[in-house]
């Protein structure tokens, strides 16, 4: 075994959590628990991945690996028997986890809270599963018995029971800590009985995960609590500035809801350190962000379906990253780093490798040693008691009836079917598509297309999966089959802006520019209502190379959102277009301030200075660019021109190399760019 940094590692999940909402609350003084770390440790936006749906990025946290490779593809799964459904269980996940890895290594873990963990593992160490509140009785009084397999070991299951905390006992001072103007709110509520739900569920997982690591020494704890998301889908909408639905009355009694629970989860977070000792090494992350300002959406008076379908727009792409302790470089400034890179740098961290089937990194340049294991193949390869299921491992089918009835409610997912079959097609369509965007968006569109063709066969007038696979296939070149799908699709939804901004894209491909045109002008009407068209209608715009109109469009999503990227980075390309370099470099630059966390924005500064003739400069960028993508053979393409200005001829070999490889890869799939970059790989090339 390498080198190991951490005596003790504590990963602590936060679901949703925001720097949009903690920078203000740290600005005033408190957080105090998590600004302590912060000053002491790094700090850093974490990037997400697509869709964002906590138990798939929650199992990408603890595995490193994507969910076509973890095999979390929904909130729920059916039951192995077919008759209906359960919440996603540990024994559908088709990798090792860390808990699994650490336990081979005979290191001691303790887990609590984690998605898709029931039934409990039997790991070195405890687990604590996300079913650990499920079947709370009504009356306070009655015995309140563990679901099976709640719980490893069974010694602990007696002590893990006690410390829960009821939601029909939330102590009332606790609850008015949450809502200071609780005297005000009627006790038939229903509101004070979900956030009692919600944050009771959040007192257990502290409670319990306490006990665990109480009970033996331990080299690593991983607790994970939701309520940051869970009260936000419900609570978000009335923090200040009032949203137009919501009434002055409720933003004056629930508007510092929010603040209040984040206050919780750093007062929690400081008992959790207390427990652990000073010596403990921490990683805190959320898995995505989420809305808090005049960007939250609007999802009153929406059908469930479309509720379920629109409940994720409150996730924003970036979470939030801090690392402190023994190992940890103070001050460092992690690049551009992703949840897939959290458990090999937890691994690197307890002297192990990761395995090359792993699709993060260790994040090196955060800690004191930068030496860090060498990969494995994999260790799903590794034989040893890793603290698996049997293969004939099953959860009992009637434990998740609560949990389930729970999704709904939070809008996660819309309401069943009544009946089993339709329950059934219902989740596997979701899962399937589900699986899709992920191959979509880790560029591996010729895998998702077939998916999004069946789904779109089953359901032709669902526009997440017509629009999907048109995307995909604009990326792979199939232009026409794109434009027929489009056009069918419209017959039916005339006014689906995005459909029409798509198929723009695709007639201006297949050369029809006027019918392009013409399509962009139909959306152009109704964009005055709808700030959500400004950013598309850029890139369609500087597709068809129209730079001027493309930066009023890139300008006024920047007016609309000063704190997305997006707009620097649609008017840095577009300066590129109108040959601007220098003002390119600076909307670029403008990007990254905002967020390092941009692979194409460092793209676009390399190829800003790369024209304006700082090649050097260049060169850095475009390594940063392919350390996170390395199949961007634009960035590839560029790097090689700089080498050969730089009279570099080992770098200028390997990318001549690199490019061949990737040119013939892409055209058996017939990939061609990735997105409005693709312009990089044309006459923006001709530099030299």
């Amino acid at each position: 075994m390498a080198q190991r940094l951490a005596k003790k590692l504590l990963v602590i999940g936060w679901d949703a959590a925001d720097w949009m909402v903690i920078d203000p609350l740290f600005a005033q003084g408190k957080m105090p628990n998590l600004r302590a770390l912060v000053e002491r440790g790094v700090r850093s936006d974490l990037r997400t991945l697509e869709p964002k749906l906590s138990p798939l990025l929650w199992t990408s946290i603890a595995t490193g690996k994507t969910a076509d490779k973890h095999g979390i593809h929904n909130f729920v799964e059916p039951k192995p028997d077919g008759d209906g459904l359960r919440l996603s269980s540990s024994t559908s996940r088709r990798t090792k986890a860390l808990w699994n890895i650490l336990s081979q290594n005979d290191m001691t873990t303790h887990v609590a809270g984690w998605y898709a963990t029931h039934p409990a593992e039997p790991v070195r160490g405890s687990v604590i599963t996300n079913m650990v509140q499920e079947g709370e009785p009504q009356n306070a009084a009655t015995v309140w018995p563990l679901t099976t397999g709640a719980v490893h070991p069974p010694s602990m299951a007696a002590s893990v029971a006690d410390a829960r905390q009821r939601a029909h006992a939330f102590p009332k001072q606790e609850l008015q800590q949450v809502i200071p103007a609780l005297s005000s709110v009627p006790p038939s509520d229903s509101r004070l009985a979900t956030l009692s739900k919600l944050m009771a569920y959040a007192a257990s997982i502290e409670r319990t995960a306490i006990v665990a690591m109480n009970s033996a020494s331990w080299d690593c704890a991983m607790v994970f609590f939701d309520a940051i998301d869970t009260v936000g889908h419900h609570f978000m909408q009335y923090r200040p500035p009032r949203m137009q639905h919501v009434s002055e009355q409720d933003v004056r009694v629930f508007g510092d809801v929010m603040a209040n629970v984040y206050q919780w989860h750093d007062q929690a977070l400081g008992r959790l350190l207390k427990t652990a000792g000073p010596d403990v090494t921490v990683i805190l992350v959320s898995d995505h962000g989420f809305h808090s300002d005049h960007l939250r959406p609007v999802l009153v008076d929406l059908p469930p379906e479309r509720r379920a379908e629109l409940e994720s727009s409150w996730h924003r792409p970036l979470g939030v990253l801090v690392m402190a302790g023994p190992g940890i470089r103070a001050n460092a400034a992690p690049s551009i780093p992703s949840i897939l890179d959290i458990a090999p740098t937890a691994l690197a961290l307890l002297g192990l490798p990761a395995g090359e089937d792993f699709d993060g990194r260790v994040l090196s340049e955060a800690l004191t040693s930068q030496d860090v294991p060498a990969r494995i193949p994999s260790w799903d390869a590794v034989e040893g008691d890793a603290g698996l299921h049997p293969a004939d491992a099953r959860q009992d089918p009637f434990e998740a009836v609560d949990a389930i009835k729970q999704l709904v409610d939070l809008g996660y997912m819309a309401a069943l079917p009544g009946d089993v079959q339709g329950q059934l097609d219902l989740v596997s369509r979701e899962s399937r598509f589900n699986l899709a965007v992920v191959l979509m968006t880790t560029h591996r569109h010729a895998q998702a297309v077939g998916l999004f063709r069946a789904l779109s066969a089953e359901k032709p007038s669902e526009s997440r999966y017509v629009l999907s696979l048109a995307q995909c296939l604009y990326t792979l070149s199939e232009f026409a089959e794109a434009i027929k799908v489009l056009r069918e699709f419209l017959s039916i939804e005339p006014e689906c802006a995005e459909a029409r901004l798509l198929l723009a894209g695709a007639l201006s491909m297949a050369g029809q520019d006027a019918e392009g045109l013409a399509e962009i002008r139909i959306v152009e009407k109704v964009a005055g209502k709808r700030a959500d068209l400004t950013l598309p209608l850029g890139d369609c715009l500087f597709s068809l190379e129209r730079f001027a109109e493309a930066r009023n469009y890139y300008e006024a999503a920047r007016g609309t959102d000063a704190s997305n990227p997006a707009g620097h980075i649609g008017l840095s390309r577009t300066l590129l277009g109108l040959k601007q370099y220098e003002a390119a470099a600076g909307h670029a630059l403008d990007a990254l301030d905002l967020s390092q966390a941009l692979p194409e924005a460092h793209y676009l500064l390399g190829a800003a200075l790369a024209w304006y003739g700082d090649f050097e400069s260049a060169t850095k960028s475009f390594e940063l660019t392919l350390k996170y993508e390395p199949q961007n053979i634009d960035a590839h393409r560029f790097l090689y021109l700089c080498s050969r200005k730089l009279g570099n001829r080992d770098l200028q070999a390997s990318q001549q190399s690199r490019i061949g490889e990737l040119a013939s890869a892409r055209t058996q799939t017939k990939e061609f760019a990735f997105g409005p970059r693709a312009f990089a790989g044309q006459n923006q090339l001709q530099f030299i």
